[in-house]
């Protein structure tokens, strides 16, 4: 297991047929998610087509938001056991800028397939989403630690751990009905991690920066090598 690494806490331990009700009530929302959307599940409907009584999912879920937060916990939790013990480059065994680059490209996929989720487990209780921000911040400690001594390494975790978190809120943000996201997003989100990671590790000389007056003045639809005589006053 890698240090710095915090597993999630274990919960009480339960019932047998707590268990089993708890697995097939997530298996049962899976099922419906799939075969009709987020937003066809409801606390009477999941009760229904599980074959269980109403007072069971409410008493296991407490809102229909609970049964979203539930679902995400779960499957944060196997997100985190493929970083500690998974393959490399994800897991244990690569090379520590494999490793920083595959966790970005894994996460930034995984928030991506669970946004819709993620905002329905919102709600007056729970009005920011819940997400591994903390095992990403410890994990990429590590990894940067590893990887290349570097000043204000706390700082630099900080930010890039918001690079990666940090999408998710925005789009959760977005208003309903919204053009659903380009179905590229993952790739171009990875690639932009990558650049982002060997730039910070390697250095100028492995990734020049672009001057960034260039980067502007040619996003406004400006050539900055003439001048911008155009636009000048």
């Amino acid at each position: 297991m890698d240090p710095f690494l915090v597993p999630f806490g274990t919960p009480r331990p339960e019932r047998a047929d707590a268990v089993r009700n708890r697995e097939h009530l997530l298996r049962t929302a899976r099922e419906m998610i799939a075969a009709e959307g987020v937003d066809k599940v409801t606390m009477d409907g999941l009760a229904e087509r599980a074959g269980l009584g109403k007072g069971t999912v409410f008493r296991r879920f407490g809102t229909r938001a609970g049964i979203f937060r539930a679902l995400l916990d779960a499957d944060e939790r196997r997100f985190q056991e493929q970083v500690l013990s998974g393959p490399p480059p994800l897991g244990p065994g690569a090379e520590p800028v494999e490793r920083l680059i595959a966790y970005g490209r894994a996460r930034t996929a995984f928030l991506l397939d669970h946004q819709a989720i993620a905002r329905a487990g919102l709600d007056r209780n729970r009005p920011v989403p819940a997400s591994g921000a903390s095992l990403t911040q410890l994990h990429l400690r590590m990894l940067l630690l590893q990887a290349a001594p570097m000043p204000h390494l706390d700082a630099v975790t900080v930010q890039l751990t918001a690079a990666l978190e940090g999408p998710l809120v925005l789009y959760l943000s977005r208003p309903e009905g919204e053009a659903p996201l380009d179905p590229g997003a993952a790739g171009f989100f990875g690639d932009a991690w990558q650049t982002l990671i060997e730039r910070l590790v390697h250095g100028p000389q492995a990734a020049p920066a672009r001057d960034s007056r260039h980067d502007s003045r040619h996003d406004n639809g400006h050539d900055s090598r003439r001048g911008d005589r155009k636009g000048a006053p």
